[in-house]
């Protein structure tokens, strides 16, 4: 049987377009857990902000960004990825210094990099190019590491951590040192070391209290008894518990939360947004946030278990580790059992740079994913 012509013509546009979208880089699974997350983000950043279109727009299109920045670093291969991983850590480590001589001061905090046309956080790339230059450096030796290794390692963790601290801004030295130690803790290190390390690592804790500023000892100071200062600084962990104990089972209603409307509660569309869900929407809400959270944890946990080869295993493990890192230390901050520390809400928290550097870092694990079965050992 002959096939008309003009379908014929039709079937060969259609192809094309078909074979287009099944190439793309895309982990569906992934992809449907960060839709879902943004779009809750959304609706509570549509309350956090005062009902502001504004800023729900403004964070769409950072959004929008985001995700092509993810999809473009999805169709970096990982033998790529693993090659760049040198450059991007010493651009990271040299923007860093050009900040400390160079940058920008803002609310007390010299973070930030004016160009004229662009004004970034340089923090914000070593996210990234921390765990993926450790990945690169531990991959290229035998299992278990020497200690010399693990001390190289060590090294490379603090160069950018202690730059960070200076500027200063604890919250996110404190996620860039966790990224690079999570690479250090899949790599095999021993339980002794382990043990070690946290000895050592309490047994500092009192030099590490000296070198923190005034401001910092008052937060973990506060995290103690918050109501010895309520007006001052113990205000904000006050107001979150407030907020997230009024909404009760089913909370508020949305848009009906007092905390933030009648502008109790500082920082609502920031780094305390998850007191505005918990005070609307209730333990159900929170339990709703959860589970989004917990499906992209549980693909990037497979997309770790699938990984063909060391550096995708270590630098995928890694950057979920630091991905819930994210999520426990903001929710924890606002619940009241960790200092406040200004983590932002991972994909919920209004914010364009900490958004494109998380997609970006997905972007890291899709590419894994799609190229899982070519090996670049």
């Amino acid at each position: 049987m002959k096939i008309d012509p003009i379908l014929q013509a039709l079937e060969a546009q259609k192809k094309p377009r078909f074979r287009f979208l099944s190439q793309l880089p895309m982990d569906l699974p992934l992809l449907g857990g960060l839709l879902l997350l943004s779009g809750i983000a959304m609706v509570v950043l549509y309350s956090a902000s005062g009902q502001s279109l504004d800023v729900v727009l403004r964070q769409g299109l950072r959004l929008m960004l985001a995700l092509l920045v993810m999809v473009g670093v999805a169709m970096i291969h990982p033998r790529q990825l693993a090659n760049m991983s040198p450059i991007l850590y010493l651009v990271g480590a040299l923007m860093l210094a050009l900040v400390l001589l160079f940058g920008k001061i803002s609310m007390g905090a010299q973070r930030w990099l004016d160009l004229g046309i662009i004004r970034f956080q340089p923090s914000e790339l070593t996210k990234l190019s921390t765990p993926m230059m450790i990945a690169w450096f531990m991959a290229r030796y035998t299992l278990p590491p020497a200690a010399k290794r693990l001390f190289g390692a060590a090294l490379l963790i603090l160069l950018p951590v202690l730059l960070i601290a200076k500027q200063p801004d604890l919250g996110t030295a404190i996620l860039v040192g966790s990224s690079g130690a999570a690479v250090i803790f899949l790599s095999g290190i021993s339980f002794k070391i382990l043990a070690g390390l946290f000895v050592l690592g309490a047994g500092s804790l009192p030099l590490f209290w000296q070198f923190l500023h005034g401001y910092q000892r008052d937060r973990i100071l506060m995290l103690l008894n918050p109501e010895a200062d309520p007006l001052g600084r113990g205000y904000h962990i006050i107001q979150s518990k407030i907020a997230i104990g009024s909404g009760g089972f089913s909370g508020k209603g949305w848009l009906h939360g007092t905390q933030v409307h009648l502008e109790f509660l500082p920082e609502s569309s920031t780094d305390f947004i998850f007191a505005v869900l918990a005070e609307e929407f209730g333990l159900i809400g929170c339990l709703g946030l959860l589970s989004a959270y917990a499906i992209i944890l549980a693909r990037c946990l497979y997309i770790v278990v699938q990984a063909k080869d060391r550096y995708s295993r270590y630098l995928a493990g890694a950057l979920t580790l630091t991905f819930f890192v994210y999520v426990f230390v903001n929710m924890g901050m606002v619940i009241g059992i960790l200092p406040v520390v200004g983590v932002p809400l991972p994909l919920v928290s209004y914010g364009g740079t900490s958004t494109v550097t998380l997609l970006a870092g997905f972007g890291i694990l899709m590419s894994i994913q799609v190229h899982q079965n070519r090996q670049f050992e």
